[in-house]
Order: structure tokens, then C-alpha cells, then sequence
């Protein structure tokens, strides 16, 4: 499943905001997770292989073990978010809703 121009958007954001892609610092991977919670928050969906193939081809992130790193913290992100409950809804009980 290619990835959505939403996905791509903020993987962009995330390229332009950490500068040293050869060392992620903790703040650097808080944004990661953030973003990736933004993406799945929004009804948006990601393979992480294609993550991976994302970053090894947009030119910036050469670093081998920094791609890992955000690759790992995207699967890490998708799995906790799928674990969590679903949200219901409150269905009356008159028969009317």
C-alpha cells in the first residue's frame, strides 16, 4: 500500500525539523512519535515498509541505523495505537436512535 499524501506530508515535516539525521537526540524522537501519532489520530494509515523505503529514497537520511530507528518507532507507534480500546458510542435505549 503506497503511502498517502497525508503521510508523506508530515514525513516531510519530520525531515525538515531534525537536522542531524546521523543522531537522533530524545527530543528529535518524541517529534517521531508525535507525528506518527498525529498520522494514525487522523484516520490515516502506514505500511512500515514503506516508511523504510521512504526515507532510504528521499535523499536526506543516509544514516543506515537512524533509518532503523524511526522505522522501529513507527511499528512501536502503529501497534500500541491499534491495542488501544475503541472508543463506543452510547446508543440510547428508546429504540429511536
Amino acid at each position: 500500500m503506497p503511502l498517502s499524501n497525508n503521510v508523506i506530508m508530515h514525513l516531510n515535516e519530520m525531515t525538515t525539523q531534525i537536522h542531524n539525521k546521523k543522531l537522533l537526540s530524545e527530543n528529535d524522537e518524541q517529534l517521531i512519535r508525535g507525528i506518527f501519532n498525529k498520522i494514525l489520530e487522523q484516520g490515516e494509515w502506514y505500511d512500515v515498509n514503506e516508511i523504510e523505503s521512504w526515507l532510504e529514497n528521499e535523499g536526506t537520511w543516509t544514516h543506515k541505523p537512524t533509518i532503523i530507528r524511526i522505522t522501529n518507532i513507527s511499528h512501536y507507534i502503529q501497534t500500541r495505537f491499534q491495542q488501544r480500546p475503541a472508543k463506543l458510542k452510547m446508543l440510547s435505549d428508546d429504540g429511536c436512535g
